[in-house]
């Protein structure tokens, strides 16, 4: 079924703010019967009546009290789309999905930068990890998202955002966990299963034939570096979100950071988007992203 055309909401919204079909007529230079045509249109397409109709007077029922506030929205947005692509400013709503690393520790300079450059646009952060934002951005909830290696997307586009080293963590009395054999008898401590840190330490693990002694799923990076500090286990993080961490405990030396196998030990950040999508703001955004590699 097709959907309200944004003329009939103009319309709507003009018998509305008019009082009546002649002087929505006039203002929109029409004459009266297309008008009362189009607006009998819409009722027969909503099957509800939008209008009480009393001796030639018409006030709006509950049913068009509804779709006035969607029009008024919906004409809003139409004006700000229209203005946005006469002059390629960008401007509006960006809906971006995010690693919650990336939002700690990359996210605020470049956000910075492209709000001073563009304070009409206002972005909105969704977090999660790398699987639940793919799926987000392929459902249409969000326009883009940054999402870790590996993961496998064919649908989408992708541009180069940050480059990540990753390290162990384990409590600070740890010495050595360069040796997979020695994490044997030890917990993993990482996101759900569909982060994409979790996939490469589980990786290495797997190479070496260890299975950890258990997995405790934390929702937060701050979470798992108290744990592993607690002596609970041991993770995997980028480096610059231990930095982030760190940076608000008294003493830096309550996790001990050691270094992956190198095949291991770097990871891409990608900004995705749907295949073929473009938006002003977004390539903006993207842009941005260029200008500061």
């Amino acid at each position: 079924m097709r959907n309200i055309d944004i003329d009939s909401l103009e319309i709507f919204k003009a018998v509305v703010d008019c009082g009546g079909v002649s002087k929505a007529a006039a203002r929109l230079n029409r004459v009266q019967s297309n008008i009362s045509t189009r607006i009998r249109v819409l009722e027969e397409r909503l099957q509800v009546v939008l209008f009480h109709r009393e001796g030639g007077k018409l006030t709006l029922t509950a049913e068009g009290q509804v779709l006035l506030t969607y029009a008024e929205q919906l004409l809003r947005l139409s004006s700000e789309a229209e203005a946005a692509l006469r002059n390629r400013a960008p401007r509006g709503t960006l809906r971006i999905g995010t690693l919650e690393s990336t939002a700690a520790a990359r996210l605020p300079p470049l956000l910075s930068t492209y709000h001073h450059r563009y304070p009409d646009v206002r972005i909105e952060l969704v977090t999660g990890d790398t699987t639940a934002l793919i799926e987000r951005v392929r459902s249409f909830d969000i326009e883009a998202a940054f999402v870790s290696e590996p993961f496998r997307a064919d649908d989408m586009e992708k541009q180069p955002a940050f480059a990540e080293e990753l390290v162990l963590i384990g409590p600070k009395s740890i010495n050595d966990m360069a040796d997979a054999q020695a994490l044997a008898q030890r917990t993993v401590i990482a996101f759900a299963t569909g982060c994409s840190y979790r996939r490469i330490l589980e990786g290495w693990l797997s190479m070496a034939r260890i299975m950890p002694e258990r997995v405790l799923e934390l929702a937060s990076y701050h979470a798992i570096s108290a744990c592993v500090a607690a002596g609970s286990g041991i993770g995997i993080m980028p480096r610059s979100v231990l930095q982030v961490v760190q940076a608000g405990w008294q003493q830096e030396t309550q996790v001990r950071a050691l270094p992956l196998p190198e095949q291991f030990a770097h990871s891409r950040t990608q900004l995705i988007w749907r295949a073929g999508y473009s938006a002003v703001a977004l390539d903006a955004l993207k842009e941005e992203l260029r200008q500061q590699k």
